[in-house]
C-alpha cells in the first residue's frame, strides 16, 4: 500500500513540475508578446502610422511612398545613397570604350557583299551571325525590330553596318546623359530645378576644351547664360523645373556638348548660343546698353536694343510683364527677353511676345490691342519724317496673313499656326521691323541684284 502511495507521489511530483515549467514557458512567451507590442506601438507612433488597419487594408501592400522629409536627414540620406547605386549599376551595364572598338572590329569583319556606294553592307543572316559574337551588354540591341528600323531600300535587304553602329553610339550616350543628369536630380522624380541644372553645367565647363578661354570670374554668368536656354523654351509655364526627357529629346545638349570640339569653326560657334563667343556676345550687349552702371537696365536703356529702334509702348509693356526689381530689369530677365527676340518663329518665343501685346489679358489680340501698338509705329514714323501709314491698311494685312478662326480676333494659336507670328510682331514693335516689312519687294530685288554681281 505504502508503495503506491509512494507511486502516486512521484507521479504528482513529476505533473507539478511539468505544469511549473509550462508556466515559466507561458510567462516568458507573455512577455515577449508584450514587448513586441510595445516595440510595434513606438514604432507605429514615431513613424506616425498608428492607425489601426482592419479588413482588406491589412493586407495591402502600399505602392506609393511619399518622399522623406527635410527634416528626416536619415531616410533622405538612405534614399540619396540607393540612388547612386542605382545609378552606377545601370553605367556599369552600358558599353565602353573598349567593348564599342571591339563591336567595329565584328561588324567590319561581317559584311555582305556588294557594298552600296561607300558604305559597307549587311544582311540578316550576318546580323544574326554578329549577335551571337558579341557580349551581353551589346546583344540586347541587336534585334530583329532595330534590323527592320534601319532599312533604307536596299534591293538586297541590307542594312550599312555604319548606321548600325552609330545607332549603338548615339544610345549608349543617352543612357550615359541621363544618368549623369539623373545625378544631378536632387527629388529623383525625373526633374531638374534651375539650380540641379546650373550645377551639372558648371562642372561640365573643364571637360569642354571650346570654353578654356572663359576667365573664371565669367563662369557665373555663362552658367546664367547657357541654363536660361535650356528653360526658356522647355519651361514656357514657369514652373520652375524641367523634365530630364526633354533635355535629352532637344538639341540643345548636342549643341553644348559640340563644344567638346577642339576645331569647332568660327561660323559654328557663332550660331551655336552656349558657344564662348556667343555668351560673351549677349553679355558684352547687356553691359552696353547699361549706361548707368548699375548692373541693371530702365525702360530708356532697353529701347536701345538691337538697332534701337524698338517703340517706347511695347518696351513699356516689357517692363510691366516680366519680372523687374523696383523697375529695373536683371541679366536674367534680360536673357529671357533676348531668346525671344532672336527666337520670334519658335512657339515659345511667340508665347512670350504674346503675353506682352495681349494688354487686356482676353487671351487674344483684338482690334484695340493691335491699334494700341501700332500707334506707336506712327508716332514714330511721324518723328523721322515719314508718312504714318493708315492702321486700317496695317489691320487687314495682318489678319490676311494670319487667317484667325475668328475673323475679329488673334490668338497665340492662330499666330502659330499661321507661321506669320514673327512679321506680326515685328510689325507692332519695331519700326525698322515694320518699314522692312512694308519695303519687303524692293529688299528681295535689291537682294537679287546682288547675288547676280
Amino acid at each position: 500500500m505504502s508503495e503506491i502511495f509512494r507511486e502516486k507521489l512521484r507521479n504528482a511530483s513529476k505533473l507539478s513540475e511539468e505544469r511549473r515549467k509550462k508556466e515559466i514557458g507561458e510567462s516568458k512567451i507573455q512577455k515577449q508578446d508584450e514587448y513586441d507590442n510595445m516595440f510595434k506601438d513606438e514604432y507605429l507612433r514615431l513613424t506616425g502610422k498608428n492607425e489601426k488597419l482592419t479588413g482588406t487594408y491589412s493586407v495591402i501592400p502600399p505602392f506609393y511612398k511619399p518622399l522623406p522629409k527635410e527634416e528626416d536627414v536619415l531616410q533622405q540620406k538612405l534614399r540619396e545613397e540607393a540612388r547612386a547605386h542605382f545609378l552606377q549599376r545601370r553605367s556599369r551595364q552600358l558599353l565602353d570604350n573598349t567593348e564599342l572598338k571591339e563591336l567595329w572590329v565584328i561588324l567590319d569583319t561581317h559584311t555582305t557583299p556588294p557594298p552600296s556606294g561607300e558604305e559597307q553592307m549587311m544582311d540578316y543572316n550576318q546580323y544574326k551571325v554578329v549577335s551571337g559574337l558579341v557580349g551581353e551588354k551589346c546583344r540586347v540591341y541587336l534585334t530583329p525590330t532595330l534590323f527592320a528600323k534601319l532599312q533604307q531600300g536596299d534591293r538586297m535587304g541590307r542594312i550599312s553596318i555604319m548606321a548600325l553602329f552609330n545607332y549603338i553610339m548615339r544610345k549608349v550616350w543617352l543612357h550615359q546623359t541621363r544618368i549623369g543628369l539623373s545625378l544631378y536630380d536632387v527629388t529623383g522624380l525625373g526633374f531638374l530645378r534651375e539650380s540641379d541644372l546650373e550645377n551639372y553645367i558648371l562642372e561640365l565647363i573643364e571637360t569642354l576644351p571650346q570654353l578654356d578661354g572663359l576667365e573664371k570670374s565669367f563662369h557665373s554668368f555663362y552658367v546664367c547664360t547657357a541654363v536660361r536656354k535650356f528653360f526658356f523654351f522647355l519651361d514656357p509655364l514657369r514652373t520652375g523645373k524641367i523634365k530630364i526627357q526633354d533635355v535629352l529629346a532637344c538639341s540643345f545638349l548636342d549643341d553644348l556638348l559640340e563644344l567638346r570640339d577642339n576645331e569647332l569653326p568660327k561660323d559654328a560657334q557663332d550660331a551655336n548660343w552656349f558657344s564662348a563667343p556667343s555668351s560673351l556676345r549677349v553679355y558684352g550687349q547687356y553691359l552696353n546698353l547699361d549706361t548707368d552702371h548699375n548692373g541693371m537696365l530702365n525702360q530708356t536703356e532697353l529701347r536701345k536694343y538691337g538697332t534701337g529702334t524698338l517703340t517706347p509702348v511695347f518696351v513699356e509693356r516689357v517692363f510691366q510683364v516680366c519680372l523687374t526689381y523696383e523697375g529695373e530689369m536683371d541679366y536674367k530677365t534680360y536673357l529671357d527677353f533676348v531668346l525671344a527676340m532672336e527666337n520670334k518663329k519658335e512657339p515659345q518665343s511667340l508665347q512670350y511676345l504674346f503675353r506682352i501685346l495681349d494688354i487686356r489679358h482676353d487671351g487674344f489680340l483684338c482690334l484695340f490691342s493691335l491699334n494700341y501698338f501700332f500707334r506707336a509705329i506712327q508716332e514714330e514714323m511721324k518723328k523721322h519724317n515719314q508718312d504714318p501709314v493708315s492702321f486700317e491698311d496695317v489691320k487687314d494685312e495682318i489678319f490676311d496673313m494670319v487667317k484667325p478662326e475668328d475673323p475679329l480676333k488673334i490668338t497665340l494659336a492662330d499666330m502659330i499656326r499661321s507661321e506669320q507670328g514673327d512679321t506680326v510682331v515685328s510689325i507692332l514693335t519695331d519700326l525698322n521691323g515694320f518699314w522692312s516689312y512694308e519695303n519687303r519687294e524692293v529688299l528681295v530685288v535689291d537682294s537679287g541684284d546682288n547675288d547676280d554681281s
